[in-house]
């Protein structure tokens, strides 16, 4: 799936993406790499982020229903805002 110009795929690299608002509902971004990048506003409802690095990723009032973040890197992500209803946040 291409969305803003970038791949979305397992073990994609994509430090410092901007994805502002993007619709990544149900994307598989097993072990991708997302530090850094803008999330600000996207919808990730249901997407499986296991293993993903997201540090320093900005997530503000990112929608994250249902995601699985299992093993996910969140060192210095801004999660201000986000929603987090029914995500499995195991090992994060």
């Amino acid at each position: 799936m291409i969305v803003k110009g970038y791949k979305i795929e397992p073990y994609a690299n994509l430090s410092g993406a901007e994805l502002g608002f993007a619709d990544l509902s149900g994307a598989n971004l097993t072990g991708a790499n997302l530090s850094g990048a803008d999330l600000t506003g996207a919808k990730l409802n249901g997407a499986n982020l296991t293993g993903e690095d997201l540090t320093k990723a900005r997530l503000f009032g990112a929608k994250l229903n249902g995601a699985n973040l299992t093993n996910a890197n969140l060192y210095g992500a801004n999660l201000s805002d986000a929603n987090l209803s029914g995500a499995t946040v195991t090992g994060v």
